[in-house]
């Protein structure tokens, strides 16, 4: 196995600073890997794209300096050029290469504007990486073919390409073909992610065979996915997942058997080598909590036998043993929304990502304020008790805060429609407090190791809605109305007083 690396998700908010990446490319050294993945997206300075340049992205000043102090260890680029373009597209200067009308995640590669820009980032990016492997990116396209431009296109192309049946396919292989080969001229390798070409396998007849194709499969292995390339020539790259963007904190039993079976299946397919991707550490995840499980990712791409993820944080002390025991397998045994599953934590989602903490309330109050919550609440408290530091604490206090907002919110809704509005705010008051805390637990995150600026404001933002739903409650609580609102409906942002049939919420087309 020529390549064993794992992926850092600069692009999920993080703000690394030169200091944080060293210590992650001297514990990837000592791990066993041989090259350190940055998957960038609009987190890095392109010199071409001054005007998507957030505070705190990562500079080529910083990369350049990274790759002289590790020249052993290869600093692999990974960009995107066309899906998860969303960092730029939601700017001013970046939506004229949007494939819709704010809406998704992917540009159009119809757009001469687009196409160009592209040639531009990967000039940027040979100039500054030294790796031979430079990724392109091109996972999760479905928007693919979305705009009349690119549906003109689909069939424009049809003249070109006679041999490719699906529209799609000719779209996306004309796209990243000439991207591929533009990376090969330029003495380089270029990689891609493999979902697209399993959906739309005609893409391939329109790649160059120097293309290696990054199969990413999070909870299965890679005997179904990876022949489909390997047949056709290609080299692949087997990736499993470090699975934090679906967990409160991490899921590390199915971590391991998702590591170990890819691994396995990549040492009897013989294939080019493995990378282990980690996801969104916003949301309240610390990429330095995660350290023991790269550790020992790192010694089951080396071979090393009898590898536990969990034991590694064993092997730090006992106290960080049974913190991760407690907020990986027995919070997950607790049910409901702690459940390892395939997509985003809900959550997350519903108390931080979507401006309005009370979505957390209307879809998870039966478990919380269950039996799930109890149990959750005491997994959350013993590890508290034992967490190691200030990052297994930050962890722990979202999670308990989650369950306790929730659960508060529930009884403000009781006496909310018990017609006792003072009591039903005296209730809701003490959640102020709550996201000042939260606040300066991201804030000490993004000090510490490189956290998200993003989750200090998501408390914010929530703690102003919670101002606004106490107000709704003093003022319509009442009845002076009418009638009395749902609590979810006063919680909402678009609530609006007499629209008593809720018309914003009706007509879902004018919710953009």
């Amino acid at each position: 196995m020529q390549l064993r690396m794992w992926m850092l998700d600069v692009a999920r908010e993080q703000s690394f600073t030169l200091d944080h990446l060293y210590q992650l490319a001297t514990m990837s050294l000592d791990a066993g890997y041989n090259a350190l993945g940055l998957y960038l997206e609009h987190r890095f300075a392109y010199p071409s794209t001054p005007w998507s340049h957030g505070k705190g992205c990562l500079t080529p000043e910083t990369v350049q300096r990274l790759q002289s102090e590790f020249p052993s260890l290869q600093i692999v680029p990974f960009i995107n050029l066309l899906g998860h373009f969303e960092g730029m597209l939601y700017t001013e200067h970046g939506k004229r290469y949007r494939e819709e009308l704010f809406a998704g995640m992917q540009a159009s590669p119809s757009n001469p504007e687009f196409l160009d820009l592209c040639d531009r980032i990967i000039d940027d990016t040979v100039a500054i990486f030294k790796s031979p492997l430079i990724h392109i990116g091109g996972d999760e396209t479905w928007q693919l073919g979305a705009s009349p431009a690119s549906q003109a296109r689909m069939e424009a192309l049809a003249a070109e390409y006679p041999d490719v049946e699906d529209p799609k396919a000719r779209l996306y292989g004309a796209h990243f073909g000439p991207l591929a080969q533009k990376v090969i001229d330029a003495g380089r390798i270029p990689g891609v992610w493999g979902d697209m070409y399993l959906e739309h396998p005609e893409a391939l007849d329109l790649m160059p065979k120097e293309t290696v194709i990054f199969d990413w499969q999070y909870f299965n292995g890679l005997r179904e996915s990876t022949p489909k390339f390997t047949e056709r020539g290609f080299q692949v790259v087997g990736c499993p997942a470090i699975q934090t963007y679906n967990a409160t904190w991490c899921h590390l039993g199915p971590t391991e058997r998702n590591i170990k079976e890819v691994t396995a299946d990549a040492i009897e397919m013989d294939l080019h080598g493995v990378c282990i991707t980690t996801w969104e550490c916003a949301l309240f995840g610390a990429y330095d909590t995660l350290i023991p499980a790269l550790k020992a990712s790192g010694a089951i791409l080396s071979g090393e036998k009898d590898v536990s993820l969990l034991g590694a944080y064993y092997e730090e002390s006992a106290d960080h043993g049974e913190w991760a025991l407690r907020m990986s397998d027995k919070l997950a045994e607790c049910g409901g929304t702690f459940t390892p599953g395939k997509i985003r934590s809900s959550l997350k989602v519903r108390l931080l990502l979507n401006a309005n903490p009370f979505l957390a309330w209307m879809h998870h109050s039966d478990e919380l304020c269950g039996e799930v919550g109890d149990k959750a609440l005491k997994v959350i408290e013993e590890a508290i008790l034992i967490a190691p530091g200030e990052a297994e604490k930050g962890v722990c206090f979202f999670a308990r805060a989650s369950i306790e907002f929730v659960r508060v919110a529930e009884a403000s809704r009781k006496l909310y429609a018990e017609g006792r509005t003072e009591q039903a705010v005296a209730k809701l008051a003490p959640l102020r407090q709550m996201f000042d805390d939260l606040a300066k637990v991201a804030r000490a995150t993004h000090i510490r190791f490189g956290g998200s600026l993003a989750d200090i404001e998501r408390c914010r933002i929530a703690k102003e809605q919670l101002e606004r739903m106490i107000q709704r409650i003093r003022t319509y609580g009442d009845g002076s109305l009418g009638y009395l609102p749902a609590f979810e409906v006063l919680a909402h942002p678009k609530f609006v007083p007499h629209d008593q049939a809720c018309w914003w919420l009706i007509n879902r087309w004018a919710n953009q």
